[in-house]
């Protein structure tokens, strides 16, 4: 019976812990902290459940060879972290949004790195399209599931309430059931791409504003320092960073320095 077989899930050995840290590295460049370990069973167990196999250690022999590349993305997907909401530290997205527009010389160009499901590039369009700022915003993540829903632009209740005022719930989004779907205008203004951070190229440079917010935190520490000079060089003097409030470039990059016009944003460094 499937319940029978579920009970080994628990017991993954040393050797699938370290094929999985191997996998999610070599995929994304991420790291499975210490502390995050624990969402290994919860993350793994229903593909395996699924697949019928009968422990994640079975689960994840199957993409030891390198031949099933279908079940190594489903889980990749699993083992992110897609942790995010509708106006994350929303102070901080409203001045950013102001900021940028200030520094552009136009219409601001603006890329949202990690955007794992959506809610932050929603969440800065909205910002922008109210104050009037005509934008260009690209928004990635290394998760093709994620870009897919992010794509679709439909969020559960309990998804569209963490952040999200009533007031802009009901301008931006139409219910659906008990989902609630981002009106097509919405969505139709950012462009929404499945891009690896440490592997692919950034978009075009020349970017007014670059968000990367409680990401550089996953990665492998040798890692920090190149994605950062790939955010470097896809800014233009005068562009501005935003990291996650927890990160800092202090000790990892030499091409930024904390912007002397606005707290919390980072302005390329001109001794980088």
């Amino acid at each position: 019976m499937i319940a029978d077989r579920t009970l080994a899930l628990s017991d993954a050995s040393a050797v699938t812990m370290s094929a999985l840290a191997a996998l999610l590295e070599a995929r994304t460049g991420q790291r499975i902290a210490p502390n995050r370990a624990w969402r290994i069973d919860t993350a793994l167990k229903p593909i395996a459940v699924e697949r019928g196999a009968a422990s994640i250690d079975e689960l994840v022999a199957g993409v030891r060879d390198g031949s099933n590349i279908a079940l190594a993305d489903r889980i990749v997907d699993a083992l992110l972290n897609q942790e995010t909401s509708f106006f994350r530290d929303g102070g901080a997205i409203e001045s950013a949004a102001e900021a940028i527009t200030a520094v552009s010389n136009g219409t601001p160009r603006i890329w949202c790195a990690g955007c794992s499901t959506g809610q932050e590039p929603l969440s800065l369009s909205i910002a922008l399209t109210e104050r009037g700022t005509a934008h260009e915003l690209v928004a990635t993540d290394v998760s093709g599931l994620a870009i897919n829903r992010a794509r679709a632009g439909r969020y559960s209740q309990f998804e569209i309430q963490r952040g999200l005022p009533i007031r802009r719930m009901l301008r931006w989004f139409d219910q659906d059931g008990s989902d609630w779907i981002a009106q097509p205008e919405l969505v139709r203004r950012i462009t929404w791409r499945r891009s690896n951070l440490v592997l692919d190229a950034p978009p075009a440079g020349g970017l007014d504003g670059i968000f990367c917010r409680n990401v550089l935190f996953y990665l492998a520490p040798d890692l920090r320092p190149r994605v950062l000079d790939t955010i470097a060089r896809a800014l233009r003097p005068g562009g501005l960073l935003m990291l996650g409030a927890g990160e800092t470039v202090l000790g990892q990059s030499s091409r930024f320095a904390p912007s002397k016009r606005f707290r919390g944003l980072y302005e390329l460094s001109p001794n980088g």
